[in-house]
């Protein structure tokens, strides 16, 4: 028995030296020794293998269930509600004169349709589900139109499983603990320096290294384009948010003082490590509603040009990838510069969006650290500034237009909110003042 567990004391401690002497130590200093490259290079090579052997396998039975289009129905949005119902009424009274207003019976098909596309797939909730693909990238969540396709394929899938689950997971758990390990001690020490600017280069240097070894411990390849652009001092970086992993992502690159309501475990301990070092912004729940006191600290924060950029996700919530929903106007009503990054993932990779609402955070990460890699490009774009004639709402819309025109993502109005709320009362009424204007006669006529 003394033989067993001293072979797994060595084995766990070669174990450890390799990790921290080839992955660790590199990343904590922003250098690679090449092993994510080669990694990627093979994992692109394995992929695109075998979406050659599945499109060959469409080509060869065209019965086979492959689609380019992960969509069930085919919309078109840039069709008001006033056009077509014109259109259907003038399909459905070709023997006789088209009504200039009133209602008109062939009006409830207009509606029977938009009923029966949100049924089967409106624009909103399929935001918060995880984005299909069109071909399976070897991971255990596939596309919907899969099946088996050869026996080489299943094997690849099996050897994959078995060395995702028995390579990357324990070397992904083990960077993870001691990147987080690595910042609850380096910020609790740092905290106890008294204020300087040495004490602030110092909690960012320590904020970078173990957000690097976090990044590293998911094979991140991050791609930064426009870094001219980046954040600077006493201004506000808002960005599309798809992941908690956001915030790793971006602080990979800088450092940044964070936002957030204050938790407790680990999350608590975590959080109050952190604000010793760097003046982040955690929120009591109850304080979190007091919108006047949140907006006071954020201000004041801003107001010191010698702090950190704020980073904030105004969608309040993670959308899947594929848009951007409403921005909460709270930090565009702050006099100070906005600073849009756009993020966008590869899904063929792994899936990067955290659906709240199905998975826990635990099994979230396990998907996280069992998952390929994680690929994304990250945009910073100009600065800007609210405009004179611009209230808070127009502002956020305006930053928000550039953020999805940049990422390729679908720019949306709706609140992300509806993630776990009904559509708010108000909604129902534009539309129903919408019709109104069809049906009723103006007083000019």
């Amino acid at each position: 028995m003394e033989e067993f567990w001293g072979l797994a004391l060595k084995l766990l401690s070669m174990w450890l030296i390799l990790g921290i002497t080839l992955i660790m130590l590199p990343a904590m200093f922003g250098v690679s020794l090449g092993i994510t490259e080669i990694y990627m290079k093979i994992l692109v090579k394995t992929l695109e293998w075998a979406t050659r052997k599945i499109q060959k396998k469409a080509r060869e039975k065209p019965g086979h269930p492959f689609s380019p289009s992960n969509e069930i129905i085919e919309k078109c949005d840039k069709v008001s509600l006033e056009e077509e119902i014109t259109e259907l009424r003038r399909y459905s009274n070709r023997n006789r004169a088209v009504p200039e207003g009133d209602f008109d019976l062939s009006d409830v098909f207009y509606f029977s349709k938009k009923g029966f596309e949100a049924i089967m797939e409106d624009e909103v909730t399929t935001r918060f589900s995880s984005e299909e693909l069109v071909l399976w990238n070897l991971l255990t969540r596939t596309n919907k139109n899969f099946q088996h396709i050869s026996v080489r394929l299943t094997i690849l899938w099996g050897l994959g499983v078995a060395f995702r689950y028995g390579v990357l997971l324990p070397l992904r758990v083990t960077l993870g603990v001691i990147g987080i390990s690595w910042l609850v001690i380096g910020t609790s020490l740092v905290g106890q320096l008294p204020h300087s600017s040495v004490k602030m280069w110092l909690s960012e240097l320590v904020h970078l290294m173990c957000y690097r070894i976090c990044a590293r411990g998911l094979s991140a390849t991050i791609h930064y384009h426009n870094k001219e652009n980046k954040p600077k001092r006493g201004g506000i970086c808002v960005a599309n948010h798809t992941s908690p992993i956001d915030v790793v992502i971006l602080a990979n690159d800088g450092g940044y003082a964070m936002v957030g309501q204050v938790h407790g475990g680990l999350m608590g301990i975590i959080q109050r490590s952190m604000v010793k070092a760097c003046p982040h912004i955690w929120f009591e729940r109850m304080e979190m509603k007091d919108r006047h006191l949140v907006l006071k600290r954020l201000s004041n924060h801003v107001a010191d040009k010698t702090k950190l950029p704020i980073l904030i996700f105004p969608e309040g919530t993670c959308i899947n990838n594929t848009s951007v929903m409403m921005f909460k106007k709270g930090s565009f009503e702050i006099e100070g510069t906005i600073y849009p990054v756009a993020i966008k993932y590869d899904p063929q990779f792994g899936d990067a969006f955290w659906n709240s609402s199905k998975y826990g955070m635990v099994t979230y990460l396990l998907q996280m650290m069992t998952s390929w890699a994680i690929v994304c490009n990250v945009w910073y774009l100009p600065p800007m500034t609210r405009q004179e004639e611009e209230d808070a709402v127009q502002f956020a819309n305006r930053v928000k237009a550039a953020i999805a025109q940049q990422g390729g993502l679908v720019d949306l109005s709706w609140d992300g909110a509806l993630k776990r709320a009904k559509v708010k009362d108000s909604f129902k009424e534009q539309q129903q003042k919408n019709y109104s204007k069809t049906i009723v006669r103006s007083e000019s006529n």
